[in-house]
């Protein structure tokens, strides 16, 4: 019998942001509606996280103008609500039995995700095997560290995008952040690409790494995924 095909959800452990005093997470709209699109296209999608249990969510993200009709839907989703409730734990998880990676955004993953070596080996040994790796927002800081087999930074020369500094600025955020997504991706060799404003879709594709800029670029990048797999 075929496994059912399917998707690993890596999300955030982490809740603060920094010394502000505010609360992080993940981005509910970039788990929301990749999880419509993904399970709408007849993927399986499992969720996990550092800590495993519930992932935190930034409580920016539950409230209007945040809101989408998919989050609302989400939250009105027993199985859903459940999945992001009980996260599995990323050392029980082989990311090999999975056909794509996606890593939603937020900022909490600045201080788990993007330190921690045991995601940047998964997401290296996925981009060597070509097996489709797609990251949203601030996911893509965790390209920081991720090399290629030759050693040199993965995303030397490739282009891809991210949550952008002006983006940071306008949130007043920048000031609170362990280190610039844009900045350190430009200063390891990506061809780093923005929208032509804030807050606009922006996704871009380099062989099997698929990233997108912001909130809004949640559904599209999960479509450029499920339509890279099919």
């Amino acid at each position: 019998m075929t496994r059912p095909r399917r998707i690993l959800v890596t999300m955030s452990s982490h809740a603060d942001l920094g010394v502000s005093g505010k609360k992080t997470g993940t981005w509910f709209e970039e788990v929301a509606t990749p999880y419509y699109v993904f399970t709408e296209a007849g993927f399986q999608v499992v969720f996990a996280s550092p800590r495993g249990g519930e992932a935190p969510l930034d409580h920016l993200s539950l409230r209007a103008p945040f809101t989408t009709a998919n989050t609302d839907r989400f939250l009105d989703d027993p199985a859903g609500t459940r999945a992001i409730r009980e996260t599995a734990q990323l050392a029980d998880v082989d990311h090999r039995d999975f056909d794509a990676l996606f890593f939603p955004g937020g900022y909490g993953l600045l201080w788990d995700l993007a330190a921690d070596s045991r995601v940047i080996r998964m997401v290296e040994h996925a981009l060597a095997g070509g097996t489709p790796v797609a990251m949203v927002c601030h996911a893509p800081g965790i390209l920081r560290d991720v090399k290629s087999p030759d050693g040199t930074p993965y995303v030397a020369g490739r282009t891809v995008t991210g949550f952008a500094n002006t983006e940071d600025d306008e949130l007043d955020l920048s000031r609170h952040l362990l280190f610039s997504l844009e900045d350190d991706l430009i200063m390891r060799g990506a061809n780093f690409t923005r929208s032509t404003a804030n807050w606009l879709p922006n996704v871009v594709q380099d062989g099997p790494l698929i990233t997108g800029q912001n909130p809004a670029s949640a559904p599209v990048i999960a479509k450029t995924l499920t339509d890279h797999l099919a």
